[in-house]
């Protein structure tokens, strides 16, 4: 029963490397509001500050070869305001495949009204993808689909749109358009498989329910050719500019709770917990998600508090 368990979880998080086939193959965030640099490179200075944000989640816990993922970002604007830069890294495993990325951000931004701005944003750099398929357990002895995929080193870029005000956002985003071969002809066995183009659009929006409460709606749609498109809905309250507690639901997979705490003006401690919907869920005790921030005022001036998105 286990080693079916292992293999079914290898096989639902990494059917997009099947042969002609695609499928969601980027991480997913339950925090993705503020996690957006991940995916949205017009995001980068979007506060203003120089943000550094660690977060990490662990999918499907007690379920073997579950997806687990690492996140860093940093970005800042320079002190030319139209100018932002950011470094995100990413590490998700699922199962015996592996992939670590690296890219840098860049971002143009530009005042659309009096406290709106329109950013237009860069991203590039290189994912290392590697497989260890042949540690799986076979149905069919030397089956030539069990072939090591070695560490590839794969060049990407991507773009994305940012509009925002301090209470309200929209983005667009493509964080990865080259569909890069995973090709590995060892042993001369051919294996196709490739990067799948991920398309991301999000929006939110912050208003007053009390003097001490706020609430804010959001959303996150990614689509990506041949797998069914995932929405995130999300409902949060900001309870006196500190505490933020919610929930999210995740169309046909899951839903959960969330919250954050703004310990003090430039520290925030978050954390997520959702249960799948779908048959995996009785094999698993739900995912867990942790994350933290810290805002640098290296640029004296520039501060906005408390940070909604």
């Amino acid at each position: 029963m286990r080693r079916s368990i292992q293999l079914l979880a290898f096989l639902v998080g990494t059917a997009a490397f099947a042969p002609g086939a695609f499928a969601q193959q980027d991480p997913l965030f339950s925090q993705y509001m503020f996690n957006t640099l991940a995916f949205n490179p017009g995001y980068a200075g979007s506060a203003d500050v120089f943000t550094v944000m660690a977060l990490s989640r662990h999918q499907w816990v007690g379920f073997d070869g579950a997806p687990t993922t690492q996140t860093f970002l940093a970005h800042t604007p320079l002190k030319n305001e139209s100018i932002a830069l950011g470094l995100s890294a990413i590490n998700d495993r699922i199962g015996p495949a592996r992939q670590t990325s690296a890219y840098a951000d860049f971002a143009y931004r530009i005042r659309t009204g009096t406290d709106t701005r329109l950013a237009f944003g860069l991203k590039g750099g290189v994912n290392m993808y590697q497989a260890d398929l042949a540690s799986l357990t076979r149905v069919v002895e030397n089956d030539p689909a069990n072939v090591n995929i070695q560490s590839r080193m794969l060049p990407n870029f991507g773009f994305g749109l940012f509009w925002h005000a301090p209470r309200y956002y929209v983005g667009l985003s493509a964080p990865k358009l080259m569909e890069n071969d995973l090709n590995d002809v060892s042993g001369g066995t051919v294996t196709p498989a490739k990067e799948a183009r991920h398309y991301f659009l999000m929006a939110g929006y912050v208003m007053d329910i009390s003097k001490d409460i706020k609430f804010k709606p959001s959303f996150l749609f990614r689509t990506v050719e041949g797998a069914p498109f995932s929405l995130d809905l999300n409902a949060n309250f900001l309870l006196r500019e500190r505490i933020w507690f919610g929930a999210m639901y995740r169309l046909g997979n899951s839903f959960g709770v969330m919250g954050q705490y703004q310990i003090n003006d430039q520290l925030r401690a978050g954390y997520a917990f959702d249960l799948t919907t779908t048959a995996i869920g009785a094999y698993n005790a739900g995912t867990h998600e942790v994350m933290l921030s810290y805002d640098f005022r290296f640029l004296r001036g520039r501060t906005i508090s408390p940070r909604y998105f």
